[in-house]
């Protein structure tokens, strides 16, 4: 009598004693998940368990967390420049005053961080 694991097509090797299932995982990349696909990542677990599963069980979570990471990075990169740009943050102004610079800065870039999560990593 075959198991229900042979009748779906499984195959088995016998180390010593012991019929252990012929499992692979599915082929992965290399690229290394970054501060997005974290935050991602935890959002999905946290709020919405069953598409985390779904995504999980089918293979298809590193995907989405590697696809929301390039996004969300060069969303950033695009209203990051877009707005200094707009507001006046150039080089010269880098030269000159330098703190002014830091500080308009870091306000563009959490003012694109929160647009970028809401739009890319916290949605559906």
């Amino acid at each position: 009598m075959k198991s229900l694991f042979e009748q779906m097509g499984g195959t088995y090797r016998q180390e010593g004693d012991y019929f252990i299932p012929n499992l692979e995982l599915p082929e992965a990349s290399d690229y290394q998940i970054g501060k997005y696909g974290h935050m991602r990542h935890r959002f999905l677990k946290e709020h919405h368990p069953v598409l985390y599963t779904n995504l999980l069980t089918s293979g298809k979570l590193f995907e989405d967390l590697a696809e929301t990471d390039k996004s969300c990075k060069e969303r950033m990169e695009t209203i990051c420049t877009t707005m200094a740009t707009q507001e006046g943050v150039t080089e010269a102004m880098k030269a000159a005053d330098q703190m002014e610079w830091v500080r308009r800065m870091n306000n563009i870039r959490n003012r694109a961080e929160e647009i970028v999560l809401q739009e890319l990593a916290y949605s559906l």
